[in-house]
């Protein structure tokens, strides 16, 4: 039997308003469950949360193991008189090593890491052209505002205020920092930096679990400015770096959580060889 141009109509609307209600139903769904989860209501169990070690190796040197991948970042240890009898660089694992810039408190023990475990390292171009003629081929130029998806999650390179150059007096183009992003979460590694209006646009794109920002003042941010930059990343939980190796970024670690506890973050400040989750 033909249907009448009513009762189509009526089917039609009956359809759409059943498909209106599954949508709005759906996004009431999302939202209770975010609610849930900021509630702590639906977590995973403690065995089940997948989460990150990171282990401090002095400096700015981080290793972080991210479940699938071992990654470091400036690797900076057999010069560094903090680090000595505390970490083993012929023990340190590495899948991929990540270098900001080329100074030398950054890139002194790369070479040396790379051969040795035959790490990728991810880096701008011109540093990529320098370890090439070190013998180091395992490379991945990037530069700003590109990113590349890896086997253990995406990287993209972001800009930093710094100036950059190779120990040897080599150009290593522009310094820069890293945004990780892996099933076990989202984080910012800066590097070297002074603090700059562009950070702001880093939480137009990204939702930040936490951050490693420069701490020691000199040539870098101090603890102060480096609050204000973990507001404008819209980032509470912060690991501190780039402090106490040299007597002039020596800082006073309680005056530089309560510069982060006025703006309501917390300032993390690890001591060397300690791995903590996150």
């Amino acid at each position: 039997m033909r249907k009448t141009s009513d009762e189509v109509t009526v089917r039609s609307l009956h359809e759409t308003n059943s498909k209106m209600m599954c949508i709005t139903l759906n996004k009431f769904l999302i939202n209770v469950h975010k609610l849930g989860t900021a509630l702590g209501y639906f977590c995973l169990p403690p065995n089940e949360q997948k989460k990150m070690k990171i282990t401090y190796l002095g400096h700015s040197c981080f290793q972080i193991d991210t479940g699938k991948a071992q990654l470091v970042f400036d690797p900076y240890i057999r010069p560094n008189e903090l680090a000595k009898g505390i970490v083993d660089i012929d023990k340190l694992k590495a899948d991929y090593i990540l270098i900001s810039h080329g100074h030398n408190d950054h890139t002194h023990d790369l070479v040396y890491l790379a051969k040795k475990t035959g790490a990728k390292v991810l880096c701008s171009w011109e540093m990529q052209d320098w370890l090439n003629k070190q013998g180091v081929t395992n490379t991945h130029a990037m530069n700003f505002g590109g990113s590349w998806k890896f086997d253990f999650g995406t990287v993209k390179f972001f800009q930093a205020l710094h100036s950059n150059s190779l120990p040897d007096g080599s150009p290593a183009g522009a310094a820069g920092g890293f945004i990780v992003g892996c099933e076990e979460g989202t984080f910012y590694y800066s590097g070297d930096t002074g603090l700059f209006q562009d950070m702001k646009l880093i939480p137009m794109f990204h939702e930040l679990d936490f951050a490693f920002l420069p701490i020691g003042d000199n040539f870098t941010m101090d603890a102060e400015q480096a609050s204000l930059a973990a507001d404008f990343i819209a980032c509470d939980d912060i690991i501190a770096m780039h402090f106490d190796t040299f007597e002039m970024i020596k800082i006073n670690k309680d005056e530089a959580k309560k510069a982060f506890a006025r703006l309501g973050k917390d300032l993390l400040i690890l001591e060397i060889g300690q791995t903590i989750e996150k």
